[in-house]
């Protein structure tokens, strides 16, 4: 998802912190996504994150407790 996001042009929470009614469709329409934006919220998570908050997702993120945040990268 993140290679996706940043192959869009998104790179930072600030960023998706900002977007519009127009934006998130066209991301949802990019990701394939349909809703799932809206569902989580990640225009909120991501104003939180962009002012150096933490959300419940990313306190499970940063415990390890989501597969994509496991240390199995090279």
């Amino acid at each position: 998802l993140e290679e996706q996001l940043n192959a869009a042009g998104v790179t930072s929470f600030a960023q998706s912190a900002a977007w519009s009614a127009s934006d998130i469709s066209e991301m949802s329409r990019l990701l394939s996504f349909h809703g799932r934006i809206e569902r989580e919220d990640w225009v909120q998570q991501a104003k939180i994150l962009a002012a150096g908050g933490k959300t419940e997702f990313s306190q499970r993120v940063a415990r390890g407790k989501v597969q994509s945040s496991k240390n199995d990268r090279p």
